[in-house]
């Protein structure tokens, strides 16, 4: 029985040691983090300390890229979801936002803050520190009914 050990363990080590030559997203995904941000003339300072430790990684130009976003499988599922929560909202790119684009995501800011949904349960796991406390959550909702009426005012 110890022998069928030894063969899978050594298994396991040829398969991850094979994963890492299997090309991943994350170079496209890091070459996308240009210098110039655009961040949201509405951001307040204690608003913008809780966005950039909970949702920057994934949602702005400004990614801290761990140890472990650098070896596959991890890699694979890093780069697909800074990818995916840039498409759904950058931060660094906030004033390239139409306003009616802007209203929309705050609005799901409100929503996905308040069920708890941001962020991920699985970038929590990990990064501890991102986890919203219940009065962060309370504040980043009232910011995101605040700015919602600051943009409404300029579009009427």
């Amino acid at each position: 029985m110890s022998k069928l050990w030894k063969y899978v363990g050594i298994g396991l080590l040829i398969v991850l040691i094979a994963i890492q030559l299997v090309p991943n997203e994350l170079p496209s995904v890091k070459s996308e983090n240009p210098a110039d941000i655009h961040e949201s003339p509405w951001m307040e300072e204690e608003i913008s300390i809780v966005i950039k430790k909970a949702c920057y990684d994934c949602h702005s130009n400004q990614t801290n890229y761990p140890w472990y976003s650098h070896v596959a499988p991890f890699s694979w599922l890093v780069a697909k979801d800074i990818r995916e929560g840039r498409e759904e909202l950058n931060f660094s790119e906030w004033e390239n936002y139409d306003p009616l684009d802007q209203l929309a995501i705050l609005d799901d800011i409100y929503g996905e803050v308040e069920e708890e949904e941001m962020p991920l349960p699985i970038y929590t796991w990990v990064h501890w520190d991102a986890k919203l406390e219940d009065s962060e959550r309370k504040a980043l909702m009232e910011w995101a009914e605040r700015t919602m009426d600051k943009i409404a005012e300029t579009i009427e």
